[in-house]
């Protein structure tokens, strides 16, 4: 491949898509980072590994207590956060399961949830094992299909949770049809978008109307795999108050070296995103063109049913790329194994590439009737594409292709 004529091809990569967010590298790197806030003047936040805080007198302390209820070193990311997403609040947690987990615990038995058919699988484990288990109600609908939204809502809704694009077959839903929509039904149900793959660079839930925005900041947030962290956003004081008590009472809260590693990613992350698109662009177009494969599914390629969607609503594409391989689960598990610069893992969001196979994988404790519905077939690779030189990436590929597809002599 000609690199000049690849990076020229690039060079369009974002025509199309919202302008990106005013003053978002200017925010990711400043706010709440203010050096007036420690005596030490320090230009990057310390880490506050204290677990306790000294009271003047009992009952009056300066902000902190106990790291449980607040630290100085998570308030400083919870701040930041909250800037890019455009909320007024965000709160972090000690994974994005936490974070999933302490957003259910403000429903009580008999409430309804209707939850994205096609969700990270952990999500749809919590849902259908455990929170079914206690008493909620968990219905699972396509919302990238209003009508069938509207057909799911019932008098107990009180939760709608929507993945965009979602995990691992990239659907792309209307985020300001589905929230206007439910809204509409009943505006005290709460409508929750997973935006773990799109990260706050590439897309504001809160802005399209969805009442929570969260992630596993696991993945691009924080952006070096090193990580395991949940984030959550929004505007309402009402959901703040609450939200606050939970991860206080529930104690899923992560460790203040967490928080610094994670506020450091939200630095580069402009720039990760911007990089991770346009790699990404160019091995689904790769893919795409390639007689081996069956099918790409990426939301930055014309062919994606909701392309115009996602143009609509986002300012770039994240790395994710899943496709389909000809063939049979053989030659989907010898492409992986072939694989020499991208790592067979689970996760994704990191600076190097992954790959893995959902159904064995990240999906395996989706019930295999429920995968079959959703396309997470034997031959479903999913890609998360990292910041190596796209000329690797696209070299690796097609030498696991080649070995999986080998030619006849």
């Amino acid at each position: 491949m000609d690199p000049k004529h690849s990076q020229d091809e690039q060079s369009d990569v974002f025509a199309g898509f919202r302008t990106a967010f005013k003053s978002f590298a200017t925010e990711a790197i400043h706010v709440g980072q203010e050096p007036e806030q420690w005596k030490s003047m320090a230009v990057v936040p310390p880490i506050s590994l204290s677990t306790t805080f000294k009271q003047q007198e009992p009952g009056n302390h300066a902000g902190f207590e106990y790291s449980r209820s607040g630290n100085p070193t998570r308030n400083c990311l919870e701040k930041a956060v909250a800037a890019l997403d455009g909320a007024k609040y965000c709160l972090a947690l000690a994974s994005g399961l936490a974070a999933t987990v302490t957003i259910t615990h403000m429903l009580k038995a008999g409430d309804g949830i209707v939850c994205m058919d096609d969700v990270y699988g952990g999500t749809n484990r919590y849902f259908q094992r455990i929170a079914s288990q206690v008493g909620l109600e968990v219905s699972f609908a396509d919302c990238t299909k209003p009508e069938l939204l509207k057909a799911a809502l019932k008098a107990n809704t009180k939760l709608v949770w929507i993945e965009t694009p979602t995990n691992p077959t990239m659907k792309v839903v209307d985020i300001k049809a589905c929230s206007d929509l439910v809204h509409e039904h009943n505006k005290d149900i709460v409508v929750v978008v997973d935006n773990t793959f799109m990260s706050a660079y590439f897309q504001r839930p809160l802005a399209l109307g969805a009442d929570i925005c969260m992630y596993s900041a696991t993945k691009y947030m924080n952006g070096h795999s090193d990580v395991v962290m949940g984030l959550v956003s929004m505007n309402r004081d009402d959901l703040h108050e609450r939200m606050k008590f939970l991860q206080n009472a529930l104690g899923g809260v992560p460790s203040p070296f967490d928080c610094f590693l994670c506020n450091r990613g939200l630095k580069t992350l402009h720039l990760r995103m911007e990089r991770h698109f346009k790699n990404a662009m160019a091995a689904a177009k790769f893919l795409e063109a390639d007689p081996r494969v069956e099918r790409v599914i990426f939301p930055g390629l014309p062919s994606h049913p909701q392309y115009e969607v996602m143009k609509r609503q986002c300012t770039g594409c994240p790395g994710m790329i899943t496709f389909y391989i000809k063939g049979k689960l053989e030659h989907a598990t010898t492409f992986l194994s072939s694989l020499k610069m991208f790592a067979i893992a689970e996760s994704l969001g990191g600076y190097e590439s992954l790959a893995e196979h959902p159904a064995i994988m990240t999906h395996a404790s989706v019930p295999e009737k429920e995968r079959d519905v959703l396309g997470i077939s034997d031959t479903l690779i999913r890609l998360s594409v990292g910041l190596e030189d796209e000329a690797d990436i696209i070299e690796d590929l097609e030498q696991a292709l080649a070995a999986a597809h080998p030619k006849k002599k």
